[in-house]
């Protein structure tokens, strides 16, 4: 049996690459960015459509990132790759001093809190909005500031829902301009902040939440297309009641499917 590629054959193909071809040769760190992120994305996708092969297929791609980037480094004098293994097996084993070190178990953000002046150090401020907020949560739940179960949490988004409602009530919409009313967009942040908050308490990442929400939402909705479609409306002009009952319709043989 053929023994499997390893790490080295990959690290030095990378290497020839950037000797050999020209564009390989007229990267930097700065012009792989976009590629680093949309590979990242690629990935995610794979894992969200089942697809084994491709998931293989893209985690190999977003492993020549990273091995582009060390590659880089290593020709800048910077670091190389085995520095970047060594410091990866020194964070794993901090990460899990009950297994390594014999110490006791103990919360990674607790463990990282010690290390940081602030919840914000190192975290990317390009992350999505709703990651960003998990994050941040989590971060601050490290050093103590979370309430002990879900009670706490769910309470504040009543709280924070009864503060939209009442602006709404007082009027609050958006200008004919499309601006919204500032209030009121704080008020509806704040209500997203605390239903973030409920699914990290809860146990659930709100962005795969509302992947699987959009995900249902799509196909319902498609399927409102296709049985107005086959029933001659026209969905642009449907108007809202005519919607609503193709959408239950929709909504009940789902269930029944």
């Amino acid at each position: 049996m053929q023994p499997k590629t390893g790490l080295n054959e990959t690290l030095a193909l990378m290497k020839d690459l950037r000797q050999r071809c020209e564009w390989d040769a007229a990267q930097t760190h700065e012009s792989l960015r976009p590629y680093l992120i949309e590979e990242a994305y690629e990935v995610d996708d794979a894992i969200r459509a089942g697809d084994d092969r491709l998931l293989r297929e893209e985690l190999g791609d977003l492993l020549l990132q990273v091995l582009f980037h060390s590659v880089v480094a290593e020709e800048r004098g910077a670091f190389d790759f085995s520095d970047v293994a060594e410091g990866f097996l020194a964070k794993m084993k901090s990460r899990h001093p009950h297994l390594y070190e014999g110490g006791p178990k103990q919360s990674w953000e607790g463990m990282k809190a010690k290390k940081r002046d602030s919840i914000v150090d190192g975290l990317p401020a390009e992350l999505p909005a709703l990651h960003r907020a998990f994050r941040l949560q989590d971060r601050a739940a490290g050093v103590g500031f979370d309430w002990p179960d879900a009670v706490g949490p769910a309470a504040k988004v009543e709280e924070e829902l009864a503060e939209v409602r009442a602006e709404v009530d007082r009027g609050a919409a958006s200008a004919g301009n499309g601006v919204p009313d500032l209030i009121l967009e704080e008020e509806l942040g704040d209500l997203l902040f605390s239903v973030v908050n409920l699914c990290r308490k809860l146990g659930v990442h709100p962005s795969l939440a509302l992947d699987k929400a959009n995900v249902k939402f799509a196909a319902r909705f498609q399927g409102i297309e296709r049985l107005a479609k086959s029933r001659g409306i026209d969905v642009r002009t449907a108007g809202l009641p005519i919607l609503d009952a193709l959408w239950d319709e929709v909504k009940a043989s789902s269930r029944e499917g």
